[in-house]
């Protein structure tokens, strides 16, 4: 069965297109390389042993998406995670964000409603869910007006797909991830950020390899146990191979809804400095860091309830924080080797 990834040379992306090509689907990817690099198909072959089709294609282009669907009309399914995702330039650039991750879904969705039947899984977060009142979240927490135009991308296209697969043949699947992080264990592809990174562990690989200074770390004042913001990090090969279970539950027409939501994470919360301790661990190095004022936008904590996903989906993520942040060690060496 032929797949389409978009955004299928990104981080996420990458490792999912590696556990597609490992289950026997035919992938192909659209990515346009704003943010990657098409040397991640040698680590891709490197790892699976089989090359996939490859696009350089700009979905904001609605040309060139009908052009792709009319090439390739034998796609069983489409995982869609082409987006911008930086919190902080969305909110410097919204246009750009509601161009990119807005326009370009209702480009693919149109191309989907004319087959007889679509399966689409798509990437969406756990930024919906704002300041949840509750811990850990579970998926009926409410959604809640997000903060940044990012998030909002995420809020509005959730709704876009749940008011297409009512008026369509489309089933979908949104997956709601909570903090992907590490790298494929055999470090032939893992997070390249480019310039400055925006998420944390990125920030600490670089750092501990000298890169950057020091680690700032957003407050210590909050109401967590050490004061810093607690989140919950998911080994980005777990999220990948989620996919591939959420993808085969449409295609077995397993779903008992035309749109299901699942969170996914490990269901535990890793304050900031845990996370440094657990980098100093597995390292073996002490992390230079230090305390700043708290950054705007950022929530005291958010971890995932992932009974829904562990019971429905049979899939549960299997590796700890220590593991993902070796992983993650491991491939910072490699690149910069």
């Amino acid at each position: 069965m032929k797949i389409l990834v978009t955004g299928g040379l990104g981080f996420i992306g990458s490792h999912t297109v590696v556990e597609l090509q490992n289950e026997g689907f035919e992938v192909v990817i659209i990515d346009n390389l704003s943010n990657s690099s098409e040397e991640v198909l040698k680590g891709i072959v490197t790892i699976t042993g089989k090359m996939p089709l490859f696009e350089k294609l700009d979905l904001r282009d609605k040309n060139s998406v009908q052009g792709f669907f009319n090439k390739h009309i034998d796609l069983a399914g489409v995982i869609h995670f082409a987006a911008s995702k930086a919190v902080g330039e969305s909110v410097e650039n919204p246009l750009l964000y509601y161009e990119n991750n807005i326009g370009t879904l209702v480009y693919i969705l149109q191309e989907l409603e004319k087959k007889p039947e679509a399966n689409f899984i798509f990437s969406s977060s756990c930024t919906v869910y704002g300041q949840a009142k509750k811990m850990p979240i579970t998926e009926n927490a409410p959604v809640q007006q997000p903060i940044s135009p990012y998030g909002n991308t995420k809020k509005i296209g959730e709704e876009i797909i749940q008011d297409v697969a009512k008026a369509t043949n489309i089933n979908a699947i949104l997956l709601r991830y909570f903090n992907p992080i590490g790298s494929h264990p055999s470090a032939e592809i893992g997070e390249l950020p480019i310039g400055v990174p925006q998420n944390l562990v990125p920030f600490i690989t670089q750092t501990g390899f000298g890169l950057r200074e020091e680690l700032a770390v957003f407050g210590d004042d909050y109401p967590t146990p050490d004061g810093t913001c607690i989140r919950d990090y998911i080994h980005v090969v777990d999220l990948a191979k989620a996919h591939v279970i959420a993808l085969q539950r449409l295609l077995n027409k397993k779903n008992t809804e035309k749109v299901e939501t699942f969170n996914l994470g490990t269901g535990t919360g890793s304050s900031v400095l845990e996370v440094i301790r657990s980098f100093e661990k597995v390292s073996g190095k002490k992390l230079p860091y230090k305390i700043v004022p708290r950054r705007e936008g950022d929530i005291t904590e958010a971890y995932a309830n992932t009974d829904k996903a562990n019971n429905i989906l049979g899939w549960k993520a299997q590796s700890s924080l220590d593991e993902a942040m070796e992983s993650a060690w491991k491939w910072e060496q490699k690149i910069r080797s």
